[in-house]
């Protein structure tokens, strides 16, 4: 019998997990090339499965190339696929993982010329004085001066320094505002954020899919939207002003918050960025905001402008929890936003995007369909699941790593490849989208 185990809470369907697994125990080993599957009938028993489920997935698989069909002899691994088997009664030594390029969403480009300021705030750091004791929950008061100033200069968002909170991310701040909301479900655009759906998920609400490219005009049911209106993460479309509006009323009608995601509104290089849509109403839209993109991810922070009606209760939780960025971190921001180091990089990055995505368009095009217009740091692609995976595949042998629009999808039926371009080299691009075309213009 396989080794897999078919998860029926899992949203998944049956037949895409089995094919999941199946495929992962061919990269790891376990299967090796010439190994023969189970009959389908013997293995839809095993799991206790329909046989049309085991079907699907072996067809999945002899489509993806990683089975192959043998004329009156069964279904067997497909050459070349997988590496050598460790011997029985052997262990096989680890060896060290060769570490991937990341061509994902979330990467940015860092102007390397920047680094005497990056020093110089945490030289600042080491020589201020810490608090004695545990510091404001809601941030340093100058660090919410510095943001609120950048946010009315950036993004259109007129707001005091006293409505802004320092969060650990945007992830955080989607926790602190779930735990003061009433009950009730989440919604949240598919495809869509998959942080965000986890957060929802863990804190064990209902998620309900919005689908990414219709208008919102149902929310009954719902205590909050969560939504990435001036890029919407992962297809790029930027919402209409519009459906914005639509949207606010839709929220207002039925009283759910909106949460909007602004995670890299600034790196538009085609249109000046799109004002917030917080600035539109500030008593329906809580606004979560980020360093990842802008500074560094492993920073780990970020900011949340809250509606007043909000602010106590999520005050009082923060409080509570102790759940506030480290101060350390918040100091060297300041210094980074006071010496302009915030602006420049920003600067820096929107020409180098600005430079790359017609390099990735021009490469890309002639094989798949762009799903939105190309901003920030990556662009989506359509294609066909099977040529995306094996896209992908061939990214990865190469070492770089390259997101599937499918894991982005809950019950969207999108499918295709999420390529960035913010992480890598110059010279790693363009050997990524080389192994990229070579592989597309095979399939």
């Amino acid at each position: 019998m396989l080794p897999v185990r078919l998860d029926r809470t899992d949203p998944r369907p049956l037949g895409t997990q089995l094919a999941d697994q199946v495929r992962q125990l061919v990269l790891d080993g376990a299967l090796a090339r010439h190994d023969r599957m189970p009959a389908t009938r013997r293995l839809a028993a095993d799991l206790g499965v329909s046989r049309s489920v085991v079907a699907q997935a072996f067809d999945q698989l002899l489509a993806e190339g990683w089975l192959e069909a043998r004329q009156g002899s069964g279904t067997w691994v497909a050459d070349g696929t997988t590496g050598h088997r460790t011997a029985p009664g052997r262990r096989r030594t680890p060896a060290p993982e060769r570490a991937l390029v990341m061509l994902d969403a979330g990467t940015p480009w860092i102007d390397p010329r920047h680094q005497t300021v990056w020093r110089r705030a945490w030289r600042e750091v080491s020589a201020a004085t810490p608090p004695r004791g545990y510091d404001d929950s809601r941030g340093l008061p100058e660090l919410r001066a510095l943001l609120a100033e950048r946010l009315g200069r950036t993004r259109g968002l007129a707001v005091d320094a006293d409505r802004v909170r320092l969060t650990g991310g945007t992830a955080a701040g989607l926790r602190h505002l779930l735990a003061v909301l009433p009950t009730g479900a989440v919604a949240l655009e598919d495809p869509g954020y998959r942080a965000a759906v986890a957060t929802v998920r863990g804190s064990g609400r209902l998620v309900r899919d919005l689908p990414a490219l219709e208008p919102v005009t149902e929310l009954a049911g719902c205590v909050a939207a969560y939504v990435t209106p001036a890029h919407q993460h992962p297809l790029g479309r930027v919402l209409p002003a519009a459906e914005r509006l639509r949207l606010l009323a839709t929220a207002r009608r039925d009283d759910a918050l909106v949460i909007e995601d602004d995670y890299d509104s600034e790196f538009r290089y085609d249109v000046a960025p799109v004002p917030a849509l917080a600035s539109l109403d500030r008593a329906r839209v809580a606004y979560l905001g980020t360093a990842s993109k802008a500074i560094l991810p492993s920073l780990r922070l970020g900011w949340a402008v809250v509606p007043d009606h909000l602010l106590d209760a999520v005050d009082a939780h923060r409080a509570l929890t102790h759940d506030a960025p480290p101060w350390p971190v918040q100091r060297a921001l300041v210094t980074l936003l006071r010496d302009g180091y915030v602006d420049a990089v920003v600067r820096s990055a929107r020409r180098v995007y600005a430079e790359r995505a017609p390099r990735v368009v021009a490469a890309l095009s002639p094989y798949a369909e762009l799903a939105g217009p190309v901003a920030g740091m990556y662009s989506t692609w359509l294609l066909p699941h099977a040529r995306a995976v094996r896209a992908r595949a061939a990214a990865e042998r190469a070492g770089f790593r390259v997101n599937l629009l499918r894991d982005y999808c809950r019950t969207a039926r999108l499918s295709g490849l999420v390529v960035g371009f913010g992480g890598p080299t110059d010279a790693e691009l363009d050997r990524a989208l080389d192994v990229l075309v070579g592989a597309l213009s095979r399939l």
